[in-house]
This record gives structure tokens, sequence and C-alpha cells, in this order.
């Protein structure tokens, strides 16, 4: 079955939140107003919904070694397009998190780097070695 997820999350500022993922991440707008925007991800529909200050009190985890944010959320391609997308974003100003290689040579091995919006909220981009293995265990 071919689907897409819709998340909706709070933000400071629909402005600022529009202005990240649509000029610096390249997803398109969808429906939007004063106090929310809708954003195409990649076929996913993200709402962000302007809250006002709020804050989520998650801890780290610390996954192979590596801290990693508990609250995040992000995006499964294939290596061509994580390739292009880390490309794009390596010599850029956005704040890139962690780009490494996770369970390497086991099963569900793959490649990942997180990248912080202006609400705080961490976008991961993974690629599978074996995309077969997402779900394996």
């Amino acid at each position: 079955m071919d689907t897409s997820f819709h998340m909706s999350l709070p933000c400071l500022s629909i402005k600022d939140t529009k202005n990240f993922y649509v000029n610096s991440i390249g997803a398109s707008l969808g429906r939007h107003t004063q106090s929310w925007v809708d954003i195409n991800l990649f076929g996913h529909q993200i709402t962000f919904i302007k809250a006002g200050k709020f804050n989520f009190n998650n801890p780290n985890y610390v996954f192979e070694g590596r801290i990693l944010p508990s609250f995040h959320f992000g995006l499964i391609v294939d290596s061509i397009s994580w390739k292009e997308i880390y490309n794009t974003f390596k010599d850029t100003d956005l704040e890139l998190v962690t780009k490494t290689t996770f369970l390497d040579g086991k099963l569900g091995q793959h490649t990942s780097f997180f990248i912080k919006d202006p609400n705080d909220y961490m976008l991961e981009f993974k690629s599978f070695k074996k995309p077969n293995e997402i779900f394996k265990s």
C-alpha cells in the first residue's frame, strides 16, 4: 500500500518554519493561514500550528556510542537521494548533527544525519543499505 503520513506539531513562527522547510529543505508549501501551515515533505503532510512557547523535556539517548535526540522525526530515502540531500545541506548554515553509519555490517545498517529546524525539532534523514531491512530485527 502506498501511503503518506500526517503529523501536526506546534511551532513558534509560521514565517520562520515555512522559510526553513520550503527554502532551506526544499519541501513545498501546502494550505496555510497566519496560524498554521501544511508542508509537503517528500509526499508527507506536516502541519505546523503557531502555539507560542512550548517545551519537550525528552532526554537524549545513546545508540552505538552516539548521543542522539530522543524527540525527532525524519525521512527514509534511497542512498542516491540521501547523498544528494546531505551534499546540499553540508555546506549551508544549517545545523547538521551526527552524520554516521549505524549498525555497520549488521542487520538494519543505515546512514543518518540530523538537521535542527527553527522550532528546535530534529529532522533526520536516513538511508538503509538494504531497504528491505527497515523493520527487521
